[in-house]
């Protein structure tokens, strides 16, 4: 459906006052203010697109592809079965797919999700069971999870994961035992892989929904994890241990039962190397059952009550960690247009002023870890599952990947929307600096004044829910041998730079000579 048609007019009934003058920008003094990990941007593949299994079904009303085999796994633990349609295994062997990946490195690569908390670790080469044993929803086999491994290095994005807590590994008091862990973790080992950073399960804020046994509660949660951490200390010392990675207490999610993550925070006791979240603005049409006023639509898409919301629940968990785990890294670690799988036009250029003000929103106030949901899988996803063609989120993954490094910049200017800016020193280039530039306005230009020449880069597209891009007025697309296009920038002389009607422009100033950036 072409959402453009209706999304405009209403667009533009809600714009603000323009602002008369240019804005200026001052690269050679921007002054440093945060500095973010060097896989700052990364990625979340869902252990069911791993293992096979049902996860959100297309919105496309064509019959599905593969039909659920007998014996699959179906790991969908208090939701909905009919908002899910079973799929087989990723395919983490295919070239393209590696490729596309690797492009965004250094990176995280998150392989969790709800499922992930129901998912038997199949520690054996012989053939696993049709059906995952009592307690559990799925199956990971060795061969699987050895193609993640593979992936992990193929893509330069070491291992973020979860481990599960559902009945299978409880004792007969309900207390979680760590055997299926500690399979999990030698077979890592005796593959070649590392677990980078672990939570201990997904999304604890809503246990009742993922798969944790009935009643369970923060107390049960405090007793499980401390548990959990003597366990990963002496098992994994080098990985990193995140948490709690609650979601939705500062927003739309807040009025559903959750356990509060100040309580399992105070049952657990201090001890993560950083702190963990997870955030979506609202839940997907898929979901809309779940409570009607929960919904968005396109035409909020680029209204700053839409984007400011990452600022939002930031605020919070920060807030939380600074009361419980003060001096600790922030982690988002998992993100997306919304949850339930995305919109459709999450698949769209609209998403991109999302994904890169929330880039950009969140390095400036010091997250250090942003990994979006997901590489390839939904609507939500950066690579198109089917085709796996890149979307509009995947190229401007690529270009900040490119561009904007680890130092971050005050930009020196704070205009009101509808222009939002961002500066980081430029990646590689030592005293440069780039400049990311969101034109939320659809209907008219607004301009930039710039004392220096730079490199231009600007994303456009012929209507906002188109599910291509332009990189300064050329598509961009693989070339052969699904190669990546040379990137390279248009000429942006000193002076003034015009920011197109709802585009989204980085700037790379090469000679900024910026003293933060040496």
């Amino acid at each position: 459906m072409n959402h453009a048609k209706f999304v405009l007019p209403l667009l533009l009934a809600a714009l603000p006052a323009r602002a008369a003058d240019p804005i200026r920008l001052t690269p050679g003094r921007m002054p440093r203010i945060a500095t973010v990990d060097p896989r700052y941007q990364s990625f979340n593949i869902e252990m069911v697109e791993v293992t096979g299994g049902r996860f959100w079904a297309p919105y496309r009303t064509t019959p599905p592809t593969h039909e659920t085999p007998p014996g699959a796994k179906l790991a969908t633990p208090g939701i909905d079965p009919s908002l899910f349609r079973y799929r087989p295994p990723l395919d983490l062997a295919n070239a393209r797919l590696r490729k596309l990946a690797a492009a965004l490195a250094p990176s995280y690569m998150r392989v969790s999700g709800t499922w992930a908390n129901s998912t038997y670790f199949h520690d054996s080469d012989a053939p696993a069971p049709k059906s995952p044993p009592p307690g559990f929803g799925g199956i990971l086999t060795r061969a699987e999870w050895r193609g993640v491994i593979d992936f992990s290095r193929a893509a330069g994005a070491p291992i973020v994961t979860s481990f599960t807590i559902s009945d299978g590994v409880r004792d007969r008091n309900g207390v979680w035992t760590p055997d299926q862990a500690r399979k999990f973790l030698a077979f890592t080992r005796s593959a070649g892989g590392h677990i980078a950073a672990a939570e201990f399960f997904n999304e604890p804020s809503f246990a009742s929904m993922g798969g944790a046994p009935k009643g369970y509660d923060a107390a049960a949660y405090g007793r499980d994890f401390r548990l959990f951490r003597t366990f990963l200390k002496q098992t994994s010392p080098d990985t990193l241990l995140l948490g709690p990675g609650s979601i939705g207490e500062a927003g739309a999610l807040a009025s559903f039962p959750l356990i509060k993550s100040a309580d399992m925070l105070t049952a657990e006791g201090p001890g993560l190397d950083a702190f963990s979240y997870h955030f979506y603005g609202t839940v997907s049409k898929r979901c809309a059952s779940m409570d009607p006023s929960m919904q968005t639509t396109p035409q909020a898409a680029l209204s700053e009550d839409w984007l400011s919301r990452t600022d939002r629940d930031r605020a919070f968990y920060q807030a939380l960690r600074d009361r419980f785990e003060p001096g600790k890294p922030l982690w988002l670690t998992e993100t997306g247009e919304t949850a339930c799988g995305g919109n459709p036009w999450a698949a769209t250029f609209l998403d991109s002023f999302r994904y890169l003000d929330q880039l950009g929103r969140l390095a400036r106030s010091g997250v250090q870890v942003v990994i979006h949901n997901t590489l390839a899988a939904s609507d939500y996803a950066l690579i198109d599952e089917d085709t796996l063609t890149p979307r509009p989120n995947y190229w401007s993954a690529w270009l900040w990947r490119n561009l904007m490094g680890t130092t971050v910049l005050d930009p020196g200017s704070a205009p009101a929307p509808p222009v939002h800016l961002y500066a980081h020193c430029l990646r590689g280039q030592p005293g440069g600096v780039a400049v990311l530039a969101i034109n939320t306005d659809p209907s008219a230009a607004h301009q930039l004044a710039t004392p220096s020449a730079a490199d231009r880069f600007s994303l456009t597209a012929p209507e906002l829910t188109s599910g291509t891009v332009q990189l300064n007025g050329r598509e961009l697309h693989l070339g052969s041998g699904d190669s990546l296009p040379e990137l390279k920038g248009g000429a942006a002389p000193a002076g003034t730079v015009t920011l197109a009607p709802a585009s989204i422009t980085f700037l790379a100033f090469r000679s900024a000579e910026n003293a933060s950036c040496h």
